[in-house]
């Protein structure tokens, strides 16, 4: 038995100014062939629970092209349609074929293609026609469409927000396949699209873990194979960006249908739950202060690079350095110019900076500070947080640098703080600190969750905030709740 695998991964932010290049991609994974495998194999994430299930059960899985960029903006044409062509090109000679298992976002945005997951899918479909098996795997903050599901035989996706259940998502798409060209399953997908666009949310806390346990019921039933809530992802504005769900089923379509009515139908009845009042920085700040059991962790969501934001705005970080509380850190924020003067002038020297605010003006303005450079390193650790753990990790230039009692970490490579090997890498115990600032909207929680006595999510004005209302969405299908909050007819799943 032969399976390919590869990817094509990106969540793309249409608000955001920084276009999506191939130089990007590359900056973090353009790979074929074997060295998809000796990167991805022992590691948590999707690939890697393929690669794995594939070894324990003898098949022989076939690795093709794998693209991944971080969160940014819209991605080029000329980028798209590169690696559109790489991957499908690495498929088609990859020989006699079984099936193919490919992990691909579900929020991905290139000029001219709103839905690049159903258009990458179409064109995969019209080279291997359609007695070949495709399963598809998507991060559960896809905007799904009508086209991933046609062209899918079957679609998984994350169930947990910290993405700690890749790796099994990927072992299950490994055996999903197998069950179905050996005839024992028959996959009929029932599809729910809601008329709601919701901020990232948790599932460790309600209503996602309320809805999460609503799915699990669900799977109990014999014929129900999958049952899967997708958040969407709010910062692509496109038509068919919202929460919707999927359900999944051994050959009964009524009941796959049934069942995705019948948990969109309740998700609607407890929409509100999605939308809470966050503190500011400054609100956040004052109150961790007053607290005597820590660490205490200061999320930044508003600038989280983990959903393309620039990640060097300065709201948060301001509030800290101004409290100027002992014993707090932040890490990290993007500067590679600062990171690049800090490795310049070395270890010991005093340096005066414009710190962030420097890739647009609706996170901050850049902060003129007094540093003290306290260390110096490369940036690279491997990440060990329960969310993709034994990921190699390059942040490139990193810098420590003692802004009064704060101390501040800039990287020269956007990304969110997943876990504490960042601090780490730069000599600082964060079960030893009292406030913890950083940029993520949830990832984070995954290593956080048991090391803070306390987790506050700050909001402010950002590519990434809460505040939906804030954004200027023009494609997005209407009515949709918040936007709309009167809808001409009841929300049916008559259909």
């Amino acid at each position: 038995m032969r399976i390919a695998i590869g990817q094509l991964v990106h969540e793309t932010n249409t608000f955001s100014n920084v276009k999506t290049t191939i130089d990007l991609f590359k900056l973090w994974e353009w790979d074929h062939g074997d060295v998809i495998l000796q990167k991805h194999c022992g590691v948590k994430n999707y690939l890697g629970g393929m690669i794995d299930r594939g070894n324990e059960l003898g098949i022989e899985i076939i690795p093709t092209f794998s693209a991944w960029a971080n969160p940014s903006g819209i991605i080029t044409k000329e980028t798209y349609q590169t690696a559109k062509q790489e991957l499908i090109s690495a498929i088609e000679g990859s020989g006699d074929l079984d099936a193919i298992c490919i992990f691909l976002h579900g929020a991905g945005v290139a000029e001219g293609v709103d839905d690049l997951e159903g258009d990458l899918l179409t064109a995969l479909r019209m080279r291997v026609g359609y007695k070949m098996q495709i399963v598809t795997v998507l991060d559960l903050h896809g905007n799904i469409t009508e086209a991933m599901i046609k062209e899918s035989n079957a679609i998984f996706g994350n169930v947990e927000y910290p993405h700690t259940d890749s790796y099994e998502r990927g072992v299950e798409a490994i055996d999903l396949t197998v069950g179905i060209l050996i005839g024992k399953v028959k996959p009929e997908m029932g599809f729910t699209r809601l008329p709601l666009l919701i901020p990232t949310t948790t599932s460790y806390n309600s209503p996602v873990k309320e809805i999460n346990e609503w799915c699990q019921e669900w799977e109990k039933h014999p014929e129900v194979i999958d049952c899967t809530f997708y958040h969407g992802f709010p910062y692509s504005d496109i038509p068919y960006a919202g929460a919707s769900i999927i359900t999944t089923t051994n050959n009964n379509p009524q009941l796959a249908q049934r069942v995705s009515n019948d948990i969109a139908s309740r998700i609607w009845e407890i929409k509100d739950k999605f939308f809470p009042t966050l503190p500011s920085p400054e609100e956040a700040i004052t109150y961790a202060s007053s607290r005597v059991d820590f660490p205490i962790v200061i999320n930044e969501a508003s600038d989280n690079p983990g959903a393309g934001t620039p990640g060097d705005g300065t709201y948060l970080l301001k509030e800290m350095i101004k409290a100027d509380i002992p014993n707090t850190c932040f890490g990290f924020i993007y500067d590679p110019e600062v990171a690049d003067i800090a490795h310049k002038t070395g270890v010991g020297s005093l340096i005066q900076v414009e710190l962030g605010g420097k890739t647009d003006t609706l996170h901050g303005k850049s902060l003129k500070i007094s540093a003290y450079v306290k260390c110096l390193t490369d940036g690279e650790f491997i990440q060990s947080s329960p969310m993709w753990r034994g990921s190699k990790v390059n942040l490139g230039k990193s810098a420590r640098l003692k802004v009064g009692n704060v101390d501040v970490i800039v990287c020269s490579v956007r990304s969110q703080t997943f876990d504490e090997q960042i601090f780490l890498l730069h000599g600082i115990d964060v079960l030893k600190s009292k406030i913890i600032g950083l940029k993520s909207s949830h990832h984070f929680r995954a290593s956080y969750v048991s090391i803070a006595k306390e987790i506050i999510t700050v909001d402010s004005p950002g590519l990434s905030t809460g505040d939906l209302l804030s954004f200027n969405h023009k494609k997005i299908n209407k009515p949709i709740y918040p936007f709309d909050t009167v809808f001409s007819e009841l929300f049916s799943l008559t259909k």
